[in-house]
């Protein structure tokens, strides 16, 4: 059983920075128990209420419980007195005071789909769906992969649609559609409305889809799963899932709709928790409510780096800037001359940093022409030397800035 933590409190005066946005691992985070801060980073983006942090307002806890570097600077507005929280007591804290805990969760939760709303808005211009509008993303579902001749996808959506939304506009449509593309299904592809806890998917089975309705999340027990959108005719791909990793949990704490795709990548098992279960196993099995945390840090750590891949103009600079993000959540050592293989293709890393199909082959051609260290090895992307990525990425982002300055002066 880990230490109770012992409370550190810190003080800090009007105007002082507490933390920095920059390459060094965070080590604490901050509970504001009286006062200000003002946090701000890179994209302008923090927190969908904004800026300006009250009393019980965390920061820094991305950073610090993922184990990455920080992704916001913080500054004190008025006098504060601070909760500072190092990592190594994280644990301890889940399992004496389990509220804030929960607080936490709930908190990345909606962060989460905050950065998930705004990538979809900064990168893919996407308008945010106004209220009731679900059943309709659900429906858009079934005709994407429909249109591209995925049939079990598109006939897992339209059978949703018709399930959540009976009273919909287009129920008799999905209807149709589904005894059209029925015999392109295998029997065994999906059984909807699963109960077990522990669940089997084969390659390319749609566990959820965009706009469905969920009580329950995820912990990936083998296999793979792929997060995505259909986004402008597009599907953006926004995570590769492995083993221990956990998704779906922003539709059961919040009871929201779900806000992204999750596809069987290859064949994988799955278990499941629901709300019930996962309220007693908060007060009962603090480990795994630790464990949740700290997947959920990593996600939106990972996910601010998407926002902010956005911000860079040039679409090959953000495919160095993707690809630098991939070494850092992988905790690759940058030493000059060290090699590495990465997990995805250039299809992948094109869909990522959200280039469209008709321009994917010409942007991956000057990535790979202007760089001798980069290469597609075996359908993978491949470097030769790491740090080289680290300086092409700082290189892109300063020319990033200069033209904003231009532009801002024009």
């Amino acid at each position: 059983m880990a230490e109770k933590p012992q409370i550190t409190l810190a003080t800090f005066k009007k105007d002082a920075y507490i933390i920095f946005e920059g390459p060094q691992p965070a080590n604490r985070f901050f509970i504001i128990r009286e006062g200000q801060v003002r946090c701000i980073n890179e994209t302008g983006v923090v927190k969908k209420e904004g800026d300006i942090l009250v009393p019980g307002d965390f920061f820094g806890v991305i950073a610090t419980i993922s184990a990455h570097s920080h992704i916001e600077t913080a500054q004190a507005l008025t006098d504060v007195v601070l909760i500072s929280v190092q990592r190594n007591q994280f644990e301890g804290l889940v399992q004496y005071n389990t509220p804030i805990a929960m607080k936490i969760i709930l908190y990345f939760s909606q962060h989460m789909r905050y950065l998930n709303e705004t990538l979809a808005k900064l990168s893919l211009k996407q308008i945010p769906k106004e209220e009731g509008e679900d059943g309709l993303v659900l429906f858009n579902t079934g005709e994407f992969y429909d249109n591209h001749r995925s049939y079990t996808q598109a006939y897992y959506a339209y059978h949703q649609y018709n399930t959540y939304y009976p009273q919909g506009s287009y129920v008799q449509k999905a209807k149709d559609r589904m005894e059209e593309i029925t015999s392109y299904i295998k029997p065994d592809a999906f059984a909807f409305n699963q109960t077990e806890v522990t669940r089997t998917y084969t390659k390319d089975t749609i566990l959820f889809a965009e706009g469905e309705p969920g009580d329950e999340l995820f912990i990936l027990q083998s296999g793979s799963v792929k997060i995505t959108r259909i986004t402008n005719g597009n599907e953006v791909l926004l995570a590769v899932l492995k083993p221990t990793n956990i998704f779906g949990e922003m539709a059961l704490l919040e009871s929201k709709p779900r806000s992204a795709n999750a596809i069987a990548y290859e064949d994988c098992t799955v278990m499941t928790v629901n709300l019930k279960n996962f309220q007693h196993m908060a007060q009962t099995n603090p480990q795994i409510i630790t464990r949740l945390t700290k997947l959920l840090a990593e996600r939106l750590w990972v996910s601010y780096k998407q926002v902010a891949n956005t911000c860079i103009a040039d679409p090959v600079g953000r495919m160095y800037d993707a690809l630098l993000t991939n070494l850092e959540k992988n905790r690759v050592p940058m030493q000059p001359n060290s090699s590495y293989t990465f997990d995805f293709g250039p299809k992948e890393l094109a869909a990522m940093v959200g280039i469209s199909p008709e321009k994917t082959s010409a942007v991956l051609q000057r990535l790979l022409n202007e760089s001798t260290f980069i290469k597609v090895v075996d359908n993978k992307m491949y470097t030769s030397n790491v740090v080289d990525i680290v300086k092409q990425n700082t290189l892109y982002k300063r020319l990033h800035r200069r033209n904003q300055s231009i532009n801002a002066h024009n």
